[in-house]
């Protein structure tokens, strides 16, 4: 018969360590990262950003901690309050360029995550001067680009790849699905909501870049 060691015995009653607790904290959200920076910059309190953008303050304050993310309407009033492109907003670069300037690798897209609004947009086309700009925007179930709708300089046009794509725009909603298209002035109001039980993927182009 073989005796188990006390010391054997103290680690087979040691309790496991708590995968929450091991675990490396989330990174807060680009967004939520860079709008509390260029307030902080600027010396404002979120009292001041939301009497300029008028967004709540309890909304700015989910915003910065990545709690909330800020519909497409809201998003642009905040960069136009900080006198910065949309684009700001987006992660940099997950890898270094390789190969001519005008092709982009996967892993150089840059990504607005707004997951929170169960949205995330991934630009397509490579830097630099342009007069178009190309994403893939990701709309999960039930997600939206907000209740309020956006407009802005240009055109939009695009593909619905996977799911369906409810469109309204200047007051009229149509229901897209998978191989359909649609294009129409960015000037009219328009927004865009996911009402199918799985993710909606689209190829969206605007021109001029807006982000």
């Amino acid at each position: 018969m073989i005796e188990e060691s006390p010391g054997a015995a103290a680690m087979a009653d040691a309790p496991l360590p708590d995968p929450a607790a091991t675990a490396a904290p989330e990174r807060e959200p680009v967004l939520g990262q860079r709008l509390r920076g260029m307030r902080q910059r600027r010396e404002w309190t979120l009292q001041e950003v939301s009497a300029r953008s008028g967004l709540s303050v309890g909304m700015l304050s989910q915003i910065e901690r990545g709690v909330s993310a800020p519909s497409i309407r809201s998003l642009q009033k905040l960069a136009e309050i900080f006198a910065v492109p949309i684009g700001w907003f987006f992660s940099d670069p997950g890898a270094a360029a390789q190969g001519p300037a005008w092709v982009q690798r996967r892993a150089q897209r840059r990504v607005l995550d707004l997951s929170a609004k169960g949205i995330t947009k991934e630009l397509l086309s490579p830097e630099g001067d342009g007069r178009i700009e190309l994403m893939l925007i990701t709309v999960e179930a039930g997600g939206s680009s907000g209740e309020a709708p956006y407009q802005h300089a240009g055109e939009d046009a695009g593909t619905v790849l996977e799911g369906v794509l409810e469109l309204e725009v200047d007051g009229v909603a149509s229901r897209l699905q998978a191989g359909d298209s649609f294009r129409f002035l960015s000037t009219l109001p328009h927004r865009f909501a996911n009402p199918g039980p799985l993710r909606c993927v689209v190829v969206w182009a605007v021109t001029p870049p807006l982000y």
